[in-house]
């Protein structure tokens, strides 16, 4: 994977020999197992099932998986090599709506497809293949550039409250809010994390312990519920939280419960970061027009699809992501820097820095 200024101990999605190689996250904490593909319906669908999950990691995965079909594509037509990639390319931005990185990624692709300055179906495979992996590649410098920049944040004594996983497994293999607290401890920093359960796929219980233990940083676990408590009580000094998007306006999309952990560390006058690197930034989308993605009912029903914890029958209500108005963010950490309020001014300011 070539050298970087941090350790990768996690290899959430990588290329390999032409094939996109991924952790296939439903089985942690207990199984690790990794598929391998270059077929983009399999690839889809790992995203749409959350094999692959995290916003920056679905984008790379998305990447990698058009980079995968250019690489089989072995005939000289390039107006069908072209058909095939654009046919990937629309296929992979249906899997899931919040995600921007998604977006982001496959636009980038999808603008060196449709250049009509490669006149051969070896150059555009070349040129697709290049650049799946050069997103792949800046997802993790990235990531490690924005952690170093938010540990600055970070205080000796220091606990941290994260929500979901904004980790290694959420990304090509540094993480956003994690990458934070990684960085942290890595220049020796004292620290401890609480990390919520996450409820209902349990993305913390699950992901974000099992990565936190395995650097040997201070976790505890706790249930949702049990936050607003735990900032009375004075423990928590600082959230740190990933994205999956965020607006112009400051306005920040992440997984269900986020929201409730700003309203109450506001509440409590306690910082609340949010970590992501500009290609999660939005600047042309609305807040009304943004998809709250609504997953099967069935992941509320049951703990991990196999134990019913209620009726069966039973109506259920999933959205996947909330959305935190930007007031409630103290700042929103990347890969150029801190931004801070107002927000509508410089998010732009940011994400056109060089």
């Amino acid at each position: 994977m070539g050298s970087f200024r941090y350790p990768l101990h996690i290899k959430t999605v990588e290329w390999v020999d032409g094939k996109v190689r991924w952790l296939d996250t439903r089985f942690l904490p207990h199984e690790e197992i990794y598929h391998e593909s270059d077929d983009y319906e399999r690839i889809a669908r790992a995203i749409e099932n959350m094999e692959i999950r995290g916003a920056p990691a679905i984008g790379v995965a998305a990447a990698l998986a058009i980079a995968a079909t250019a690489h089989r594509f072995r005939e000289e037509d390039i107006e069908r090599l072209r058909s095939t990639l654009i046919n990937a390319i629309n296929r992979l931005r249906r899997t899931r709506p919040t995600a921007y990185n998604l977006y982001w990624a496959l636009t980038r692709i999808e603008r060196i497809v449709l250049d009509r300055n490669y006149t051969s179906a070896y150059e555009l495979r070349k040129a697709v293949i290049e650049e799946a992996i050069r997103i792949w590649r800046e997802d993790i410098e990235v990531n490690m550039k924005l952690g170093e920049i938010g540990s600055e944040l970070i205080e000796d004594g220091d606990v941290i409250l994260t929500h979901c996983n904004a980790g290694a497994l959420a990304t090509a293999g540094f993480g956003t809010a994690l990458g934070v607290i990684r960085a942290a401890w890595y220049r020796g920093k004292k620290i401890q994390v609480i990390a919520t359960e996450t409820r209902p796929v349990l993305q913390g219980a699950r992901l974000t312990v099992w990565e936190l233990k395995r650097e040997g940083i201070p976790v505890k676990l706790v249930t949702d519920n049990m936050v607003g408590y735990l900032m009375y009580k004075g423990i928590i000094t600082k959230v740190i939280v990933g994205a999956d998007r965020i607006l112009a306006d400051g306005h920040v999309i992440n997984k269900i419960g986020t929201y409730m952990i700003a309203l109450a560390a506001h509440r409590h006058n306690i910082p609340f970061y949010v970590a992501a690197p500009t290609s999660t930034i939005d600047l042309n989308t609305s807040l009304n027009e943004v998809v709250i993605e609504e997953r099967h009912p069935d992941e509320v029903r049951y703990v991990m699809n196999k134990v019913l914890i209620t009726l069966p029958d039973v109506e259920v209500y999933n959205p996947s992501f909330d959305i935190t108005p930007p007031d409630l963010v103290t700042a929103i950490i990347t890969e150029k820097g801190i931004i801070r309020p107002p927000y509508e001014a410089n998010i732009r300011a940011y994400v056109g820095k060089q």
